[in-house]
Order: C-alpha cells, then sequence, then structure tokens
C-alpha cells in the first residue's frame, strides 16, 4: 500500500497552505499555479497524467489538463501549495474507494490516486459551473480546497446541502439534485443557470464536506460597489 504523504496544513481555516515533506524520490502532483514555495532539489516536470480522455475529464470537470509533478531529488524536499482562493484546505485517505470533488475544489494528490472527470448527466450540479464532477480514486492521499472554512458531516441516513456549499462527498452516498421545496414553478430558467435554490438530498453513510461560504452571493454582494459610469 501507497504510504501516506508526510504533510502539515497550516495558516488555516481562512489563509490555509499545505506543506508537504518528500523522501528522496518520492512525488507529489498538483494542479498547476498551486505552487507557492519549494526546497532548490525538488525537480518540476509539467504535463498531461493519465492520458487524453482523463485529462479531457480533467478539464471538463474545472481543473487544468496539465498536472504540475514534483519529485525529490538527491535528499529529502519541501513544496509548499495554496490554493488559489481563501479558504481550507483538507487531506483525504482513499483507500479503494472513489470521492468526488465540486469543480475547482482540487489541489493536489499522491503516487496511487487518479484524478479524472465523471459526467453526471441530470444528476449533475447545476449550479452554474456544469454537469461534470471530478473523480479521485485508488489508494493514497488526496488534498482539496474551499472557499472558506470546511464543515466535516457523517451522513448516516438522509441529509440536504445546497449545491453551491458541496465540496466533496464519499462515493458510498446516494445522491439526487431537485429545487427547494417552495422554489418550484415560476422562475426555474433562472434557478437552473444560477445554481440558486437548488439542492442535494444525500442518502446512505458517508461523509460529505462542506464549505462555509459560497462565491456566487458574495459576487451579487461586491457587485453593487462596483463603479459604474454615468450616462
Amino acid at each position: 500500500m501507497t504510504s501516506t504523504l508526510q504533510h502539515e496544513i497550516q495558516m488555516r481555516p481562512d489563509f490555509s497552505m499545505l506543506k508537504v515533506s518528500l523522501e528522496q524520490g518520492q512525488k507529489v502532483h498538483a494542479e498547476p499555479s498551486a505552487m507557492a514555495a519549494m526546497t532548490p532539489n525538488m525537480k518540476l516536470k509539467a504535463g498531461l497524467k493519465g492520458g487524453a480522455l482523463k485529462s479531457l475529464g480533467r478539464l471538463m470537470g474545472g481543473e487544468s489538463m496539465i498536472v504540475n509533478t514534483f519529485t525529490a531529488e538527491n535528499g529529502p524536499g519541501e513544496v509548499l501549495f495554496a490554493p488559489g482562493h481563501l479558504g481550507d484546505t483538507q487531506h483525504y485517505r482513499l483507500t479503494g474507494g472513489t470521492l468526488y470533488l465540486q469543480r475547482g475544489a482540487y489541489m493536489a494528490n499522491s503516487d496511487g490516486v487518479e484524478i479524472s472527470g465523471k459526467w453526471q448527466g441530470a444528476k449533475g450540479f447545476f449550479s452554474g459551473e456544469g454537469l461534470v464532477l471530478l473523480k479521485a480514486s485508488g489508494v493514497g492521499d488526496i488534498f482539496f480546497n474551499s472557499y472558506g472554512a470546511i464543515l466535516e458531516i457523517d451522513v448516516t441516513d438522509d441529509y440536504i446541502v445546497d449545491t453551491g456549499y458541496i465540496v466533496a462527498f464519499e462515493d458510498t452516498l446516494q445522491y439526487r439534485v431537485s429545487v427547494l421545496p417552495g422554489l418550484r414553478g415560476g422562475g426555474f430558467k433562472r434557478l437552473f443557470f444560477s445554481g440558486e435554490g437548488l439542492i442535494c438530498r444525500f442518502a446512505g453513510q458517508g461523509k460529505v464536506w462542506v464549505q462555509t461560504r459560497y462565491v456566487l452571493p458574495y459576487l451579487s454582494w461586491i457587485d453593487r460597489f462596483r463603479p459604474t459610469k454615468s450616462k
């Protein structure tokens, strides 16, 4: 079994950074632009990972087709990773199962983990982001980030989460997306494209990770302060 990456998540929850310490020859893979700092003996290689189809799936899931691979050479080394927005970072250990991530949540992973896109069709999260979730599977470590802090919830039967607040969930959970009760009828076109009022109903047993902020309401709030041209 792949050994767990030695890591530390610092400055959480608002300005988290991930420090990964590698033994000689050990590797960590990350999204482009996530690297903030590293020791000089780290070798960086950028390229497609997992073939063209899996790379395209990552692109459809809101990530880059390119993956950066960092390898410690001539001794141990370390890399500091930072998410692209304000928020927390979460570690999850895959042991053969699957973890689903919302678009933009992927940060880094160890060897043994495969990142691809999963077309969800009508089950997709209609949050204005598309119908493809990121799928992390295999044996190893996966790190993902959020907008805001992360709340881990153990679902034992049923649970409802607004789609805009979902960060990740285990594949042991069944789910379906629907309109929040009371909002059916008028304005459905607006709901479909904005994601407002759409909920995900989880059932079964497993974990779901929820972020404490949702970017669309924040953008709506700051929009009123934008300077406008006078007519």
